[in-house]
C-alpha cells in the first residue's frame, strides 16, 4: 500500500469496531449522536484531509494564514480611510471579521461535498453519515486556529487587553461549530442530490459577505439599512468578534442566532431521516 493511500485511509476508520451499522435498525437520531461522539474518527479524517492537501508543502496550512495575513495588511488601512474609521478601532475589526468569515464561509461551502468526497467510505460501511459533517467542520476548526494567530498582534498593537467578557467567545463558537455541522448535513444531502447545488451556495456565500459586517462597522449603517444585521451570520460573526474585542454582542444577535439554530436543525434533522440512507445510492 502506498504512503498517500494510508494517508488517504486512516486506522481507525478500518477497525471493525469504529463500524455503525445504521442500517441494521438504528434510528436516525441514535445514528446522528453515534457519529457525534466519534471524535476519534471524524478528528483523524479532518487531521489528514489537512496534512493530505499540504503534504509536500514546506509551510503547509500556514500558506493559508500568510495569504489571509497580507489580504488584511492590505486591507486594513485603505478600508479604515474610505470609511473614515479610526484604524485603532478597524483594523481589529477587519481581522476578525476575515478571519471568522473565512471560517464559516469556508465551511458552509465545502460542506456542500460532505457526501460527495465521502463517497469511498460510504460505499464500504454504513458509516454514521454525521461523522462526515463533523470531519468537514473539524477541518475548517484547524485552520481557524492557524489564522487567530494574526490577531495576537494586532490586539497588541491597537492595545486591545483581556477582558472578564472575552469568555463569551466559547458559547458562540460552541454555537456557530453546531450550526455549521447542521447546514453540512443539510448541505451535503442536499448537494448529492441535486449537483447544481454547490454553485448556487457558491453565489449566496458572495453576496452574504457584503451584507455582513466584514469589511465595514455595522455603527456606520442608517437606520432603515439595519435590517441586514438580521442575516444570520452577521450574528454569528458578531457573536465571535465582539467579546475578542471587548464588546457585549446584543441581545438582538444571540435572539437571531437562537431562532436561526432552531430552523437550521429542524432541516437537518427532517434530511437526516429522510437522506441517511438514501445518500448512498446518490453518491
Amino acid at each position: 500500500m502506498s504512503h498517500t493511500h494510508e494517508l488517504a485511509y486512516p486506522a481507525p476508520i478500518h477497525t471493525t469496531h469504529n463500524r455503525f451499522h445504521s442500517a441494521g435498525g438504528a434510528t436516525a437520531w441514535t445514528d446522528w449522536l453515534y457519529g457525534t461522539r466519534r471524535f476519534d474518527i471524524w478528528a483523524t479524517l479532518a487531521w489528514y484531509d489537512v496534512l493530505l492537501r499540504y503534504r509536500r508543502s514546506l509551510l503547509g496550512p500556514l500558506w493559508l494564514t500568510l495569504s489571509m495575513g497580507a489580504l488584511i495588511l492590505g486591507m486594513g488601512p485603505l478600508y479604515a480611510t474610505l470609511l473614515n474609521a479610526p484604524l485603532t478601532i478597524f483594523f481589529p475589526h477587519l481581522t476578525l471579521g476575515i478571519i471568522f468569515w473565512s471560517f464559516m464561509s469556508g465551511a458552509i461551502q465545502e460542506g456542500c461535498q460532505t457526501y460527495i468526497l465521502a463517497a469511498t467510505y460510504l460505499k464500504q460501511a454504513p458509516y454514521s453519515r454525521s461523522i462526515f459533517a463533523w470531519r468537514v467542520v473539524a477541518r475548517h476548526a484547524i485552520y481557524l486556529i492557524h489564522h487567530l494567530v494574526l490577531f495576537l498582534p494586532v490586539a497588541a498593537w491597537a492595545g486591545i487587553a483581556p477582558r472578564p467578557s472575552n469568555v463569551l467567545v466559547i458559547p458562540a463558537l460552541v454555537i456557530v461549530l453546531a450550526n455549521l455541522h447542521a447546514l453540512a448535513l443539510s448541505l451535503g444531502f442536499l448537494s448529492a442530490r441535486f449537483r447544481d447545488i454547490p454553485q448556487i451556495v457558491g453565489s449566496i456565500m458572495q453576496l452574504l459577505m457584503f451584507v455582513t459586517p466584514v469589511f465595514w462597522l455595522p455603527d456606520g449603517l442608517p437606520e432603515r439599512a439595519r435590517i441586514v444585521l438580521l442575516n444570520p451570520l452577521a450574528a454569528f460573526l458578531t457573536l465571535l468578534r465582539a467579546p475578542l474585542l471587548g464588546e457585549l454582542p446584543s441581545g438582538r444577535d444571540w435572539l437571531v442566532a437562537a431562532l436561526f439554530t432552531a430552523l437550521n436543525f429542524t432541516i437537518a434533522a427532517t434530511l437526516y431521516v429522510r437522506c441517511r440512507r438514501r445518500v448512498v445510492y446518490w453518491v
